[in-house]
């Protein structure tokens, strides 16, 4: 029977690498020279240390397009705010991956509304559908492309 998996995933090599562009970056940008501004990932977590709150918010364009550029989709960022005081200012930036349930949830809702003859189950952090005919497993693929989810997804395992 044929199936397939739905996943949000990041590669989190490929993260680590725009941190890397995006410190060396800031480090040879004029507007940044002698501010200590500087990026740190932890596990899932970028911290962003700069002077002010002007300075972060440049400092979050040069993530998001070294991100970009990397293949890491940036709707996966949960951006938190700014933290700031006297002369030094924070900000943390979490790397979502995973199927949390409740998106999970309203994911299988939209399959279940296509009223196609499929099956969606959730599994941790992924949602496998099956059905009997590849046409319709497509059919839903393209729906979930179509809705307007807030974390990026990827259809993984295609099976016949």
């Amino acid at each position: 029977m044929p199936s397939f998996d739905i996943v949000s995933e990041i590669d989190l090599h490929e993260a680590a690498n725009a941190v890397d562009q995006a410190n060396r970056e800031v480090s040879t940008r004029f507007d940044f020279k002698g501010s200590g501004a500087r990026f740190e990932l932890e596990g899932e977590q970028i911290a962003l240390h700069a002077q002010n709150d002007f300075q972060l918010k440049q400092m979050l364009d040069i993530l998001q397009m070294k991100l970009s550029k990397r293949g890491v989709d940036i709707a996966c960022l949960d951006i938190g705010e700014p933290q700031i005081s006297g002369q030094a200012a924070h900000q943390t930036v979490t790397l979502r991956q995973g199927i949390d349930k409740e998106l999970a949830k309203k994911i299988t809702k939209l399959i279940k509304d296509t009223k196609l003859k499929v099956q969606a189950s959730i599994q941790g952090e992924k949602i496998r559908v099956t059905g009997k005919k590849r046409d319709d497993l497509q059919k839903v693929i393209q729906t979930l492309r179509e809705a307007k989810l807030d974390l990026p997804l990827q259809f993984i395992n295609f099976r016949d």
